[in-house]
């Protein structure tokens, strides 16, 4: 259960990486999933549009792009977050840039988890599982 934490093109890092990491694990285990590989790495805007457009041939910014390796009920895999993008969602839907980047975090690991967004009762399954999971965080490790 080994969970990194990186950085590209920004001087941002992630502080109380080891509480975040609890609570990633702790959310994978209401799925019954266990991470077994994640890494989590923060960009810039300029670097998640590159990755964007040559590994998935999209034009466009993002505030996570999730690699999936999972196997199973195995979870592994790579998360790669805008700190850029992150901030700017912060403000446009008023709420702190922790928030913020809590629920772009956990997004992803549902993703490895199994949940979708692309329609619109995906997206709100998603929203929920996210919600559930932020509260977890706020009730035990905040």
């Amino acid at each position: 259960m080994a969970i990194f934490y990186d950085r590209q093109d920004t001087k941002f890092m992630l502080r109380g990486r080891r509480k975040v990491s609890a609570w990633i694990n702790e959310c994978a285990g209401l799925f019954s999933k266990e991470v077994s590989e994640l890494s989590i790495v923060f960009c810039s805007d300029d670097y998640i549009f590159n990755i964007n457009r040559q590994y998935l041939q999209h034009d466009y910014f993002t505030d996570i792009i999730t690699f999936d390796y999972s196997e199973g009920e195995s979870l592994a895999g790579d998360l790669i977050i805008s700190i850029d993008t992150v901030k700017q969602n912060a403000r446009e839907f008023s709420v702190t840039f922790h928030v913020e980047l809590l629920r772009v975090m956990i997004h992803g690991v549902l993703h490895l988890a199994g949940f979708k967004d692309k329609s619109p009762k995906d997206a709100k399954v998603m929203r929920e599982m996210e919600d559930r999971c932020l509260g977890v965080w706020f009730s035990k490790y905040e």
